[in-house]
């Protein structure tokens, strides 16, 4: 059967990608979960992944172009039976046209995907990236679409028409490079508006005696190389995905008006960027792994991700999100939800503070969680038992 690989949203802060590699030639075969094709985001480069077993029958984007999410890419050979879902929660609310894979089998016979004509004029209409690049070289979109004779106009099309256009003295400059770091930031910054926007927040706070899990986090890498050694983060993270699996309501998407809980914990971690920014994509199945085996999935993530080299599949499956700033001395972290997630915690610092305990006031090391959760799907009664589920587990680290 032949399909079209279309470009993945790869988070709610992405609506376009430049492709900058193929990974896979015509004819070539591919596994589940290799990679096929590399994009460039504001996030870095990202290798985005086959979701079943196949080959490629053409290529339809090249290197070097634009497009927006949801874009069909290149057109696949897979086994004729029913198309794969696209990995849990992995499209951004309101978006469904964002499967790397969609059940839209097309004609063998078929050349490059088109678009009908705009049925308002009958005139040729720009795709999304070819609009964006228009504006780029500072053209009218409407004139472009008349002096058109394709049904849908391309980058390359908007190029060649820039290029016959006769110059004018009143064109305006050429736009200022555009700052990666600033990019990025006012992606983050468009996506956690809307998030505020959308989702009816709620906030929960406690503080949790980290004593236990100090602890028996240094009796452990003491008997460890330092090579295998454990961290804060990666406890924090595996109580919340085990926390998460067990209570209901707090793992999952919320799409189309409605919770779809996931069967799977897959833990997205934030990661904060050289330079400025931040990523978060997922411990794939952090409520079943050791404690080891999470380390080294973290490791390799963070890895990753300085390096600027990410995997699609890291940022498309995340089903609820940890954050930290323990490290920057933050207390108290109230972080925002990414949809279409439901809950987000976030740990502050681990710090020393007069607590009772025992009926003795004692010096303590003492985590401040904080939870946001999603009204929609759940309250503070569950929200709250959500959260001593996650301190429980961390002050019965052997559990962990």
């Amino acid at each position: 059967m032949r399909i079209e690989y279309r470009l993945p949203s790869l988070g709610a802060d992405m609506e376009s990608a430049t492709l900058t590699e193929w990974l896979k030639k015509p004819g070539e075969r591919f596994t589940h979960g290799e990679p096929i094709v590399t994009v460039e985001t504001t996030k870095g480069l990202i290798d985005v992944e086959a979701y079943e077993d196949g080959q490629i029958d053409d290529l339809v984007v090249a290197p070097g172009t634009k497009v927006a999410v949801g874009a069909v890419l290149a057109h696949l050979i897979v086994a004729d039976s029913a198309p794969p879902a696209a990995p849990e929660a992995s499209a951004t609310a309101g978006s469904s046209a964002t499967a790397a894979s969609s059940a839209t089998a097309a004609s063998s016979a078929s050349p490059a995907v088109t678009a009908p004509p705009s049925p308002a004029t009958g005139h040729p209409r720009l795709s999304p990236a070819a609009r964006r690049r228009a504006e780029e070289l500072g053209l009218s979109a409407a004139s472009l679409e008349q002096a058109g004779s394709a049904s849908i106009l391309h980058v390359a099309d908007v190029e060649r028409l820039a290029a016959a256009a006769p110059s004018s003295a009143t064109a305006p400059p050429p736009p200022e490079p555009i700052d990666p770091r600033a990019a990025m930031r006012g992606a983050i910054g468009a996506a956690m508006a809307r998030a505020k926007r959308e989702i009816p927040h709620y906030y929960l706070g406690l503080d949790v005696d980290y004593g236990a899990a100090r602890d028996w986090l240094a009796r452990t890498n003491a008997r460890v190389p330092v090579q295998e050694r454990l961290i804060d983060a990666v406890l924090i993270t595996k109580a919340v995905a085990l926390a998460a699996a067990r209570i209901d309501g707090f793992n999952g998407a919320f799409r189309d008006g409605r919770f779809e809980p996931a069967r799977a914990v897959h833990a997205g971690v934030a990661i904060a960027l050289r330079g400025g920014g931040l990523v978060a994509p997922a411990l794939l199945d952090a409520d079943r792994k050791d404690l080891p085996a999470l380390m080294r999935d973290f490791s390799a993530l963070v890895m990753r991700v300085r390096a600027g080299r990410m995997r699609s599949g890291e940022f498309s499956a995340a089903t609820i999100t940890v954050t930290s700033l323990g490290a920057d001395g933050a207390d108290v972290l109230y972080p925002i939800i990414n949809p279409p997630q439901v809950a987000i915690v976030g740990a502050g610092a681990i710090r020393e503070q007069p607590a009772v305990r025992d009926g003795q006031i004692a010096i303590r090391p003492i985590l401040t969680l904080a939870l946001a959760a999603d009204h929609r799907v759940t309250d503070g009664r569950a929200g709250s038992r959500f959260l001593r589920a996650i301190a429980d587990l961390l002050q019965r680290p052997d559990g962990l």
